[in-house]
This record gives C-alpha cells, sequence and structure tokens, in this order.
C-alpha cells in the first residue's frame, strides 16, 4: 500500500479548509484517511501562524515509513524545516506555444510588408513630387486669369451649403 500526505478539501463553497493527511494513494480525495497530520486554510494571511499547522512528530514518522507528500504539502514541510524540497526548473515555461509563436511570427511578415509599401509609396511619392514641379511654371504660363475665375464660383457654391447645413442643425 502506497501512503501520501496529501490535502482533504473541507469547508463550504468558495470557503476552502484543508486537512493534511496520510492517505493511501487510491483513496478518493476527500475519502477515508489514515491520519490527520495537520490543517491548512488559505483564507488567513500568508504570515498568519495559523494557516499551516502541522503535527511535527507524526509527519516525521509518516516520512519515516515511505510515505510521500504531494508537491502543495511538501512546500508545507519546507516551510517548516522538516523536509527538503528541491527546486524546480522549467525554462520553457514562459515561452509561447506553437499557435502564438505562429502568430507572431505572422504578424511580423504583415508588419514588414507594410512597412516595405509604406517605404515604395514614399519612394513614388517624392519622384511624382519631383517631376511636376518642373512642369507647373509652363502650366501656369499658358492660362493664369483661368483658373482663378473658376475657383471664385467654386468657392461661393461651398460656402452656400454650409451655411444652409448650419441654419437647420440650429432649427432642428
Amino acid at each position: 500500500m502506497a501512503i501520501s500526505l496529501r490535502l482533504s478539501r473541507g469547508g463550504a463553497k468558495k470557503r476552502p479548509y484543508y486537512r493534511i493527511v496520510a492517505a493511501d494513494s487510491r483513496s478518493p480525495r476527500d475519502g477515508k484517511y489514515l491520519e490527520q497530520i495537520g490543517t491548512y486554510n488559505p483564507l488567513l494571511a500568508k504570515d498568519d501562524e495559523n494557516r499551516v499547522k502541522l503535527i511535527e512528530d507524526r509527519v516525521r514518522y509518516w516520512i519515516g515509513v515511505g510515505a510521500q507528500p504531494s508537491d502543495r504539502v511538501l512546500r508545507f514541510l519546507d516551510a517548516a524545516g522538516i523536509m527538503e524540497r528541491t527546486a524546480r526548473n522549467n525554462p520553457n515555461k514562459a515561452k509561447p506555444g506553437e499557435k502564438a509563436t505562429e502568430r507572431a511570427e505572422e504578424k511580423a511578415e504583415k508588419a514588414k510588408e507594410a512597412e516595405e509599401a509604406a517605404k515604395a509609396a514614399e519612394e513614388e511619392a517624392k519622384a511624382t513630387a519631383e517631376a511636376p514641379a518642373e512642369v507647373e511654371p509652363a502650366a501656369e504660363e499658358a492660362a493664369p486669369e483661368a483658373p482663378a475665375e473658376e475657383a471664385a464660383p467654386e468657392a461661393a457654391a461651398e460656402e452656400a451649403p454650409a451655411e444652409d447645413a448650419g441654419e437647420d442643425k440650429a432649427e432642428g
């Protein structure tokens, strides 16, 4: 029979309270246990002495007969100085998953394409801005008065609807 030192949940809904028990590893979490060796109340402050209570001599007995503590109980035993817990290191824990890396690569490719398109558009705009500068003086000499007369009626036409729109807003 394999014995484990683990938590057995009690308390009400959303108000957990745990017993630290020595139990057969095949029995249910909250089921039959061999002996209660402590308590854990997660609702108390972390520095509260009543948060974790252990019966130290019984814990040492069960460890002596080969009981295996769960990870959480092992943390409690390490904090109490009963049993040493080796630190685990998972270097892949912070790495994103496959799908996330794929999405990041796609996003980087799209950003690169957009940047290249922006550079191309900017270069094209510079090229078109330089060429018409040479042509514009010739166009101004040919008909300097015609554009001025056409611009005046258009400006008057644009101002009239704006005034009408202002009157509609005032009425409504």
